[in-house]
């Protein structure tokens, strides 16, 4: 069986700070690799404007370039509707049999999971790191937990990870604004961004 860590996300766009989280779990969990999944349609931002498909996946592949223990999957993008988690699970647990495979998601993600689709089978389902940064109050993360209850906090570990206290939100603000994002997000990435115009207000090329 093969150790893989998996890592959801709209990565719009996708920055060292998810690119630190994956690399701590390679260290910390032992998990041979990480496989990057950007999203179609997030649920969570019905409604919301999101980078075409296109260019995310792009920024992704860019950014886990050079790196063995990162892989990319379009798994979400071939999937037409919303990106719902539980579907993902279910589809990479029948793709790779020979997989033994987790699930990477930040405290944020943890303290919203009630509201996930089908949340109580898909914690059962597969195991579950949350990655959290020195100094983050753990407190709502622990009350979390005991709320969930010991049958699926089971399947969850924390991981303390040093990272960029940063988000895609924050940088897609002060993209808008000409505020540079070398050393927020990688090299490749930021010329992507500003040879496709994206975040500036202009149509994506």
């Amino acid at each position: 069986m093969a150790r893989v860590a998996i890592l959801g996300g709209t990565f719009d766009p996708i920055h060292l700070g998810h690119l630190a989280a994956a690399q701590g779990v390679v260290h910390l969990a032992g998990v041979e690799r990480v496989i990057f999944l950007p999203n179609r349609e997030p649920p969570h931002k019905a409604g919301q404007p999101v980078t075409p498909a296109i260019h995310r996946a792009a920024m992704v592949r860019l950014a886990i370039a050079g790196n063995p223990s990162f892989e990319f999957s379009d798994l979400e993008l071939r999937r037409e509707g919303p990106s719902y988690t539980v579907e993902t699970v279910r589809a990479l647990q029948a793709q790779h049999p020979d997989w033994e495979a987790a699930f990477i998601i930040g405290m944020d993600s943890l303290l919203e999971i009630t509201t996930w689709r089908e949340y109580q089978t898909l914690l059962q389902m597969t195991d579950w790191l949350v990655v959290t940064r020195p100094g983050y109050d753990l407190d709502r993360g622990r009350q979390m937990l005991a709320d969930l209850g010991p049958r699926l906090a089971a399947r969850i570990r924390v991981l303390e990870i040093p990272g960029v206290a940063v988000s895609s939100t924050r940088l897609r603000q002060l993209a808008a604004t000409g505020y540079p994002l070398r050393y927020l997000v990688p090299d490749a990435v930021v010329a992507y961004i500003e040879e496709h115009g994206l975040y500036r207000g202009k149509d994506p090329a």
